[in-house]
Formats: structure tokens, sequence, C-alpha cells
């Protein structure tokens, strides 16, 4: 397979897109390390604390299939370029905030902001360039630019925390406002799809779907802080309506989510190693913070200088992965990227109270390299062969897996940590899920083996059609890989 060159106006709507996708990746990096200076600054107790950044976690998984679904319907350059707008408003009202509850609520509408904008954008690629290698390079080339702006987010809110911690939130402000008219002037704009005399928007299975996910991702986050009872209503009534939701779907003349698209294995396999993977990443990232700070006592900067070694993917994701992509295929990379994750997270298990900087450096590279191989590829899975009338739904189901991932990873390593009395203890014994977790996503994505070039989900785009249809062309190579995202 041959690599295809991006030229002319599609290499600008791919930079704008990066754009759009590096400044969600910094705000929440950058939120990540100013939260000690914005503690100290509002007062703020534990509690209000831990809702500065679950309230971004909610609203952004909460309405991330709503959004995606919504790209489909009203078009993918109205809901990017009108959700960028919301994004660039609150990331400043959230600088501006002068009591915690002002901030959650900016933090919160800006999650929402990134649900919709997200998945708009990368089914603005998904369409917008042919499946096949100029889609595997555009879509690799989003993940890497995602991943570095995590890893630039990392330094820059350590740096931009110790001037003033309102800084972190009026940086991407500016940014925001450099993309923006660029969208304006070069993202296509996209019909919106015709729909039959009579036919209506789904607003119940969109009411259910959002409430059923901001409840579990709202039970998960709160496992670690909240009553076990309380912690199982809220989880419990998050699978009631889910179970509603679907019911609901089975019904519907025009359904939020065809729930034909799930019959698809790749695309399933897809978003069950994307939750894993990404629950695994997150927690471990979350204990070696934990360690270098608390126990060891490194300063905020020095902690992101030293995790920035991860970010070596953005380096690899859009160079050296859409060749190996096209030489293994992509079961083989996210299998062998899971294997490496796995070798991480266990070199880090007899972590010791004194370890240097070079004991560790090791796992981040390897983590690093897993990254590069897994992110990108699982975006390819879980968006080839989708008919173009779905691909912000196929986007939106994968960011959503990423997210519940997250919250539930973050939430399973504090719980354990925190049920030791010795730190370093509860640390090791919270190491071993996500080394769990990759083994897991690696047993998930075994058949993913079987046709290395394949893994087509062609799905049909009528309203409530049941079965994805059979692929035409199943040695096709998947398309690139923004999903996961950060």
């Amino acid at each position: 397979m041959t690599e295809e060159r991006i030229r002319g106006r599609r290499l600008g709507v791919l930079l704008v897109l990066c754009g759009a996708i590096f400044l969600e990746g910094i705000d929440v990096a950058m939120l990540n390390v100013a939260l000690p200076s914005i503690r100290a600054d509002l007062g703020l107790a534990t509690g209000e604390l831990q809702w500065v950044m679950s309230a971004y976690v909610l609203g952004y998984g909460g309405f991330m299939l709503l959004g995606g679904r919504a790209a489909d319907l009203f078009g993918r350059r109205q809901m990017f370029v009108g959700w960028l707008t919301v994004f660039l408003l609150f990331s400043g009202l959230g600088g501006l905030a002068t009591e915690g509850w002002q901030l959650i609520a900016a933090r919160f509408v800006t999650g929402v902001a990134a649900a919709f904008m997200t998945p708009a954008g990368l089914s603005v690629i998904t369409t917008g360039f042919d499946e096949g290698p100029q889609r595997d390079k555009a879509l690799l080339v989003y993940s890497g630019t995602a991943a570095g702006g995590f890893s630039v987010g990392l330094v820059a809110g350590g740096l931009l925390a110790s001037a003033d911690w309102r800084w972190v939130f009026f940086a991407p402000v500016a940014l925001a406002a450099l993309i923006l008219p660029a969208a304006l002037v070069l993202v296509p704009k996209s019909p919106r799809p015709r729909r039959a005399p009579g036919q209506r928007l789904d607003l119940a299975g969109g009411l259910l779907i959002t409430s059923a996910v901001v409840l579990l991702v709202l039970g998960v986050e709160r496992a670690a802080h909240a009553g076990a009872w309380a912690t199982a209503a809220t989880v419990a009534a998050g699978l009631v309506l889910l179970g509603v939701f679907a019911a609901v779907e089975r019904r519907a003349a025009e359904p939020l989510v065809r729930l034909g698209i799930l019959r698809s294995g790749p695309l399933r396999r897809a978003n069950a190693a994307g939750l894993l993977f990404a629950g695994a990443f997150f927690g471990f990232q979350f204990l070696v913070v934990l360690y270098l700070q608390e126990l060891r006592g490194w300063s905020t900067l020095q902690t992101s200088f030293a995790m920035i070694v991860i970010g070596i993917d953005a380096v690899l994701s859009p160079t050296v992965v859409p060749k190996l992509v096209a030489r293994f295929g992509n079961g083989r990379l996210i299998f062998g990227g899971l294997l490496l994750a796995a070798l991480s997270y266990g070199l880090f298990l007899p972590l010791g109270a004194d370890w240097s900087y070079l004991a560790m450096l090791p796992s981040l590279v390897l983590l690093g390299l897993a990254f590069a191989l897994v992110y990108g590829p699982l975006t390819i899975v879980a968006t080839e062969g989708v008919a173009e009338a779905e691909q912000g739904l196929a986007g939106g189901l994968l960011y959503t897996a990423f997210q519940f991932g997250a919250a539930l990873g973050l939430s399973a390593v504090t719980a354990v940590s925190a049920s030791f009395a010795v730190p370093l203890e509860g640390y090791r014994a919270a190491l071993l899920i996500p080394f769990a977790a990759v083994l897991v996503a690696a047993a998930v994505s075994v058949p993913g083996l079987r046709r290395p070039g394949a893994g087509r989900v062609v799905s049909g785009a009528g309203a409530g059609s049941g079965a994805a249809a059979p692929a035409p062309d199943p040695a096709a190579q998947a398309p690139g890989a923004a999903a996961a995202r950060s």
C-alpha cells in the first residue's frame, strides 16, 4: 500500500482539526498540574477540587454520544465551529472564576462543548478523506497531535500555574481564537441529511443515553469518595436507564444510536479495548504523579518534565505508525502495543521508595511506544467501513468508551491506593490494576489478528436498519486513528 501525501485544502482542514484536538489535549493536561494552585487561591476543599476535574469528565463522557450523532444529523462543520466557540467562551469564564462553583460550572459546560466538538472534528476527517492510506495518514497525524497536546500541556501547565493558575484557562482561549477563523474559512460545509416527512429527532433517546452515561460516569468517578450503597445505587440507576434506552431505540423511527452498528465484532472489540487501555493509562499516570509529588516531594514542573517522555507517540504516530499499519495491519499493532503496555506497567510493579528517574524511564518510554501503536489504530478499526451518515456516531461511541474507561481506571486505582496505610504499599497494589487491564485488552483484541488488513464494519445508513452489511473488500486497510484522543 503506497502512502499518499495530503495537499491543498485538505491539508488546511487537517491542520485546523489538529489545532482543535491539540487545544482539547492541552486544556485537560494543564488543568491537571494546576489543581494545587487553584485549591490554594480559591480555598477549595478536597471534594470541591475533585469536582473541578469530575465536572469536565461528566460533561465530556455524558454528552459524547449525543454529540457524535448531532454531527451526523445537523452538519459536521456547523457542530464543530459552533461548539468550538462555546469551548472558547467557557474556558475563558473558568479563568475569571472567583468561587469554586463558578469554576465547576464552567468546566462542566467546557466538557459538554468538547463532547460535541470532538466527534464532529473526527467525522470531518473520516468523511473528507478517502478510506485507505490517505485517511490512515490523516487520522494518525490527528491522534499524534492529540497526544502532543497532552504532553505539551503537562509542561505548559506547570509553567503557567507557577505564574498564575488563571493563565491555564486563558491560554486555550488565545489558541481557540486563532483556530476559529481558520475553521470558518477552511472546513467545508456539510449538507444536513434529508429526513422523510413525519420523522422526528430522537429526543427521548438523547435524554436517556445522556442521563445513563452521566450516572454511570458519576458512579464510577465517586466510587472512591462516596459510600458503597450510594455508588451502587447510582450505577444501578445508570444501567436501568441504559436498558430503557435500548428498548426505546429498537422502536424509534430515527434512532439516536442504530443498535445494528453494535453487531460489528471489530467495532465492539475496538471500544472494549479502548475502554480498558484508557483506564489503565490514566490510572497509571495518576499513580506516578502521586508517587513523584506526594512521596518523593517533586515539584509540579519536575513531574511534568519527567512524564513528557510519554509524548514520544506524538512523533511516532504520524511518521512511523502509518508505515507499520501498511505492513502489519491494525490488529497486530494494537495487540503488540497492548503487550508493550503490559511490559511497561509490569516493570513498575516493584516500585521502590527512592527510585531514580533512570529506573522509571524504561517504563515511561515503553508506554509512549505502546500508546503510538494502540491509540491511532484503534480509531482506524472503530471507524473503518462505517457509513458516512454514521461516522459521528462511531466516533462518539469510541470517545465515550475512552472517557468512561478513564473514569473507571482513576476511580479504581484511587480506591485501592487509599485503602493502604502506607502510601508506597498502596501504589504497588494499585499498579496491578493497569497491568491486568491491558492484559485483558490484549485478550479482547486477539480475534483482530486473524485478518490483519481487515476489519470492515460497513453499516447501513437507513434509519432503524438492523444488521451491518457484509464488507465488499475484506482485505482493505483501515483508516487512520484519532478517536481515542486524550
